[in-house]
């Protein structure tokens, strides 16, 4: 429990009021005349949403960043998305320990609670998740500006790898050039960075925490087994949907290489996950390829990540489960382990919990928001699973969105990022008890 002006709140319910003050912040810095190209003063409701998808790190946008926003406000943007990647209590964390003061143990469970950490000796891998995250950042800015360089001069190529860097690591989505990155369609360099720092972000800190002292501990955990395995699944299997279902890539550009084609397959199939830099427009996508983007986004990156959506361990634990139903068994096993009944409701009842609100967000919409001549209810859903996913691919009704709309859609980001746990509970102002009444037992007939 925190306490604040004699108030008791509880740890989600301090996430979540703290991720509420960075968008308010942000939306602050974002509505001052010096934030906008032409110096004049922005709308409320197009700097809270900005700020919203900054700090969430989806990339909707109602106004192109490249143009409406200054170098001051492109510069709000990336901080935000920094903020929200690595999330504002890792920098918390940072500043209390670079300064050698002790945390207090409730702010020691808020940052277990913010980073998925699952016990309070892991606060010390902070300086490692920002360490790590800033220099694989640093080398992706590096490696973009010389790309740039040729183009754009020496400070305007720095600006564009620092920039693009902390968009592709924090998957946030957000570009400086006109129509994400399509210019980039045939350029492997900059595509093969992006699609690194995109993956580097989204494998989750965990995770590379085990990767790095493998040598030293010659061990894998059982989560970062399940998210390696989950995700090379996943990962393999989209690019072979999406050869399948864009013949390769010629549905979309028909006058690409075919060693591009095989490219742009590959950064295709990483970026619906979370990311939202895209080489072309995704209304050009058949429908079987829209539909396998939605369910890319639903199920986003890996936990304690830069990535949304409901999870790959989520998917792969209740994969799992299923097989193991199937074939009668009790227990869920893996890698010589056994997942904990816990574990295995949690991840139903978040993607119980998912399809509700996704459910009704888009009942919503379809209810309010009007739609332009040849879209259909696909651009709703797409829209509201982007949102969700954190994702930032649109089909092109984000600029169409009336304010209620808007309202919604931040909501979506919001709960993606912030997670639906610590959302839920902060609005039921839930609390962990248990009830002295047990009831007898009964079963009901299932399928």
């Amino acid at each position: 429990m925190f306490t604040f002006a004699n108030r008791h709140f509880s740890l989600s319910a301090t996430l979540t009021i703290g991720f509420v003050a960075v968008i308010l912040l942000g939306t602050l810095l974002l509505t001052l005349p010096i934030s906008t190209a032409h110096g004049i003063q922005s709308s409320f409701i197009t700097a809270l949403f900005t700020a919203t998808s900054a700090t969430c790190v989806t990339g909707l946008t109602l106004v192109e960043t490249s143009t409406y926003w200054s170098f001051f406000g492109q510069f709000v943007i990336m901080m935000l998305s920094e903020i929200g990647g690595l999330g504002f209590m890792t920098f918390m964390v940072l500043m209390f320990t670079s300064s050698r003061r002790k945390l207090r143990l409730s702010t020691q469970l808020l940052a277990q609670e913010s980073l998925n950490l699952q016990h309070l000796s892991q606060i010390k891998l902070v300086k490692m998740i920002v360490g790590l995250s800033l220099g694989i950042q640093g080398i992706g800015a590096i490696l973009l500006s010389f790309n740039f360089y040729p183009k754009y001069g020496l400070l305007k190529s720095i600006w564009f790898g620092i920039f693009h860097s902390v968009s592709a690591y924090c998957n946030a989505g957000f570009s400086l050039f006109n129509n994400s990155i399509a210019e980039f369609q045939n350029n492997t360099y900059v595509l093969v960075i992006l699609g690194l720092l995109i993956l580097s972000g989204s494998v989750g800190f965990l995770v590379w925490r085990d990767l790095l002292t493998y040598h030293k501990r010659h061990h894998l955990s059982l989560h970062t087994k399940l998210s390696i395995r989950t995700g090379f699944i996943i990962l393999v299997g989209s690019i072979a949907l999406y050869t399948l279902t864009e013949e390769g890539f010629s549905n979309i550009s028909p006058h690409t290489s075919i060693f591009h084609k095989i490219v742009n397959i590959l950064f295709m199939a990483v970026t619906p996950r979370t990311a939202g830099l895209v080489t072309f427009d995704y209304t050009h996508l058949s429908m079987a390829g829209i539909f396998l983007t939605m369910i890319l986004m639903f199920i986003g990156g890996t936990p304690g990540s830069t990535a949304g959506g409901i999870k790959s361990t989520t998917i792969g634990l209740l994969a799992i489960q299923t097989w193991a139903t199937l074939r009668g068994h009790h227990d869920v096993n893996f890698s010589g382990r056994r997942f904990p009944r816990e574990n295995i409701y949690r991840a139903l009842t978040l993607v119980i919990v998912a399809f509700l609100i996704i459910s009704i967000a888009t009942f919503v919409l379809c209810m309010t928001q009007p739609l332009a001549q040849k879209m259909g209810v696909e651009y709703i859903i797409f829209e509201v699973l982007a949102a969700f996913g954190t994702t930032g691919i649109s089909l092109g009704l984000t600029t169409h969105l009336t304010l209620f709309g808007k309202i919604i859609i931040m909501l979506m980001m919001f709960i993606g990022r912030v997670g639906i746990f610590n959302v839920m509970y902060t609005a039921l102002n839930a609390k962990n008890h248990q009830s002295d009444i047990r009831y007898p037992e009964e079963g009901v007939l299932i399928g």
